[in-house]
């Protein structure tokens, strides 16, 4: 099933996002190989694809897990939770409907 991620930052770390960031996207890739990567992205600050300094409020996910342990488990051990970018994260199943 799949299942959306939803992960907010805590205020001014864009620095340890930045730091992370490779870590972060390889895990995602690896995710996007398999085929269970429907999309992810970062929400910016700013309503800019470049925030700059404004940095980025958090992340969404969306991607197949078994189940919503493993999704919780898997979003857990992200580089951006290791590294204290994420305050927060929220697991919730996901329905695709459109397009």
């Amino acid at each position: 099933m799949w299942f959306a991620i939803i992960a907010c930052d805590h205020p001014h770390s864009l620095n340890r996002r930045l730091a992370a960031r490779s870590a972060h996207l390889e895990r995602l890739k690896a995710l996007q190989n398999e085929g269970r990567l429907l999309l992810a992205g970062p929400f910016p600050a700013i309503a800019s694809e470049d925030p700059g300094p404004s940095g980025f409020t958090g992340s969404l996910i969306v991607a197949e897990f078994v189940n919503r342990d493993e999704a919780q488990a898997w979003a857990q051990d992200d580089p951006y939770v290791v590294a204290g970018v994420y305050a927060s994260i929220e697991v919730k199943p996901f329905r695709k409907v459109l397009p």
